[in-house]
């Protein structure tokens, strides 16, 4: 049977079984346009699970009224054309992006970077990779268990890892495949939004850092990537040069990045949100993706 597991970034999430509906709708939107068989297909299996680990992070959760109002605004926007970002040339998007590639670089300025946003970010991803209260553990082991039932079941799967769930997908990953000796379980791992491609992330993957030689996930078919145009988070939005030795160690058969006409039209009551699940999801790229690994491609 075919599995989609979504692992969701950072931040607060409404309950999951609501979350988890707002996310399949945008899901079904996107594939429906391109292939309505595979649509209906999708819906009527009840294979998509979301890794719902935020829980485990913070204390609260969002109101789902909020992301369905959004959500429904989002669906009735056109997928194909520009967001109408001008990317690059408003002050504020550069001063924000100069600040994440400081904190990249430079992460021992972070404290005294003035936007509040990017360092809450970080820090929420410190606090995963420093592991404070084994945080780090638990919510591996959440990303971990289905991916262990999936395999006990033999089922093909395609995990979408979202920013920051994109990092845990990718360390669950490494500690099934070296830690468990779990047999390959994705036939295609699936990032969107994802910082990857950050040296303040790489340096902190389990495997890499300083370690030498670096060693990957070796339970991964194919890895594609989804970066859209103006998405911070993906500060390095291509992936495939950052992981070239996984393909040169036969740890994955092949990586491809799409980043060329990748736009993300979500927006709610602060305007324009290149990086939300959401608008990644009805995105036509990531719906070709999704229907050609359905049909077996």
């Amino acid at each position: 049977m075919n599995r989609i597991l979504f692992v969701p970034g950072k931040n607060p999430k409404p309950p999951p079984d609501l979350h988890r509906h707002q996310l399949l709708r945008c899901l079904l939107h996107g594939v429906r346009r391109l292939d309505p068989a595979v649509a209906d297909a999708i819906a009527a299996t009840d294979c998509f699970t979301l890794v719902a680990w935020n829980s485990l992070l913070y204390d609260t959760q969002r109101d789902i009224a909020e992301d369905r109002r959004w959500v429904d605004h989002l669906l009735l926007q056109d997928p194909d054309g520009p967001t109408g970002l001008q990317d690059g040339r408003t002050l504020g998007y550069r001063l924000t992006r100069a600040m994440y590639q400081i904190g990249d670089r430079l992460p021992w300025l972070i404290p005294l970077l003035p936007d509040r946003r990017v360092k809450l970010s970080i820090r929420d991803t410190e606090i995963y990779f420093r592991n404070h209260g084994n945080i780090g553990c638990r919510i591996r082991a959440v990303q971990k268990q289905p991916l262990r039932a999936a395999v006990a079941r033999g089922d093909r799967v395609l995990l979408i890892g979202h920013s920051m769930g994109s990092v845990i997908a990718y360390d669950a990953l490494w500690e099934l495949d070296h830690l468990e000796g779990l047999p390959p379980c994705v036939d295609c791992f699936l990032t969107i939004g994802s910082p990857l491609g950050m040296r303040y992330v790489q340096r902190r993957l389990i495997g890499l850092g300083q370690a030498q030689p670096r060693i990957y996930p070796g339970n991964i078919r194919r890895w594609v990537n989804i970066a859209a145009r103006g998405d911070l988070v993906a500060l390095d939005p291509t992936l495939a040069d950052d992981f070239s030795e996984m393909v040169r160690d036969g740890a994955v058969a092949s990586i491809t990045d799409m980043t060329r006409d990748v736009y993300n039209h979500y927006r709610d009551g602060h305007g324009l949100n290149v990086h939300k699940s959401y608008g990644y999801l009805v995105n036509p790229h990531l719906a070709r993706v999704v229907t050609q690994w359905w049909n077996g491609a």
